[in-house]
C-alpha cells in the first residue's frame, strides 16, 4: 500500500502545511502550475517520491524537467497525470488521444481550481482534481487530497481544506 499526497495550482506559493499533511505519504504528486523552482525544491526536500507535470503558467525551466503527461503505475493502479484534463463527459480535446489510447485506472489533473472526485462509469476510471493549493485564482478555499493505493484499490480519500487564501 502507498499513501499519496496530491496538490495542484500552487502558483509559486509554498505553505508549510503541505509538509505537515504529506509527512506520512510515500509519494507526492503535483498536477501542474507549480509556478517556481523554489516550490519544486521544497517538495523534493520532503524526501518522498515526487511526480510533477507542468501547467500552462509554468516557465521553460519547469517545462524542461516536468513533462506535460506522466504515465506510471503504483501498486496495480495505472495512472495518467496532467494539468489540463477536464472531467467525465467534458475531457479537454488536447488530452483525449492520450487518455483514450490507453485508459488508466486513475486520471489526475488540475487547472480548474475546483476540487473534483468523479468516477467515469464509461471508462471505468476514477478522475481526481485536487483543486488549488496556492493563493492565486478565484477559489475561496485552498485544497489538497490524500489517499491510499492498495493494489488496484484507491481508498481512504481525504479532502484537506487549508481555509481561506489569505
Amino acid at each position: 500500500m502507498k499513501k499519496i499526497g496530491l496538490l495542484s495550482d500552487t502558483h509559486s506559493y509554498w505553505d508549510e502545511k503541505f509538509a505537515l499533511y504529506f509527512s506520512e505519504c510515500d509519494e507526492i504528486w503535483h498536477a501542474g502550475d507549480v509556478g517556481s523552482n523554489a516550490v519544486l525544491q521544497k517538495l523534493e526536500s520532503l524526501g518522498k517520491t515526487l511526480r510533477v507535470v507542468h501547467g500552462n503558467i509554468d516557465d521553460h525551466s519547469i517545462r524542461t524537467i516536468c513533462p506535460k503527461f506522466l504515465r506510471f503505475t503504483v501498486e496495480k493502479t495505472a495512472v495518467l497525470l496532467t494539468h489540463i484534463g477536464g472531467y467525465p463527459g467534458k475531457y479537454e480535446p488536447a488530452i483525449r488521444t492520450e487518455l483514450f489510447t490507453q485508459i488508466p485506472n486513475l486520471f489526475v489533473c488540475g487547472h480548474s481550481h475546483i476540487l473534483k472526485i468523479i468516477y467515469d462509469k464509461n471508462l471505468q476510471m476514477l478522475c481526481l482534481n485536487p483543486g488549488a493549493a496556492g493563493k492565486y485564482g478565484f477559489h475561496q478555499v485552498r485544497t489538497l487530497l490524500r489517499f491510499a493505493i492498495d493494489g488496484a484499490d484507491i481508498r481512504d480519500m481525504e479532502i484537506i481544506e487549508l481555509k481561506d487564501k489569505n
